[in-house]
């Protein structure tokens, strides 16, 4: 087994934040960091003890839902409240941060942005990021590397296919199979 660099490891821990998330729209989820250890976490959702949007839907005013607190908020509000500094660390978020997000991340202090996905990167945040200096990067998530069992899963279905094919399954349908098979493992 290949072992994963820290910013691999970070951002799977992002990922597994983002599973707690109660928005229905996007799941996000946001890791703090400081010297190789996690400082925070957070992940979308409502206020503690709030109606969630998985309960009530979402509450979407001019196309944004106000519902939500971001994972990003949620994870430099935790060090707040628990009196962790974050001038100087690291955020690692499964999606490129909004601006309000963005914002903060800078008035912080945090001085490197590492994200997964672009999403809707706005124009102003990504001049903001570099203008005061925050290193951003990003690092593409690949689940592969954390599924321990992804080869055993792989070596499965080429063997499924290879018995479609002996027992004279249509051509084109598993062609469609092995399509589908690639587009998860590669």
């Amino acid at each position: 087994m290949e072992r994963i660099t820290w910013d691999q490891f970070f951002m799977a821990q992002s990922h597994l934040l983002a599973l707690r998330s109660t928005c229905t729209r996007l799941a996000v989820g946001a890791t703090v960091v400081r010297d190789n250890r996690i400082v925070a976490g957070g992940y979308n959702g409502s206020i503690s003890g709030g109606d969630h949007c998985i309960d009530k839907g979402c509450y979407v005013v001019d196309n944004h839902c106000i519902r939500t607190i971001h994972a990003e908020m949620n994870a430099l509000l935790q060090c707040a409240k628990y009196g962790s500094s974050v001038a100087g660390a690291e955020i690692y978020v499964t999606h490129f941060p909004c601006l309000q997000c963005t914002k903060s991340i800078i008035q912080a202090g945090i001085s490197k942005l590492v994200y997964a996905k672009d999403y809707k990167n706005h124009e102003y945040a990504v001049e903001l990021l570099a203008q005061a200096g925050v290193q951003v990067i990003k690092v593409p998530f690949d689940e592969g590397k954390i599924d321990f069992l992804a080869e055993k899963k792989l070596g499965l279905y080429e063997e499924l296919i290879g018995r479609l094919e002996e027992a004279g399954a249509d051509p084109g349908t598993v062609a469609d199979y092995e399509k589908r098979v690639k587009e998860l493992f590669v």
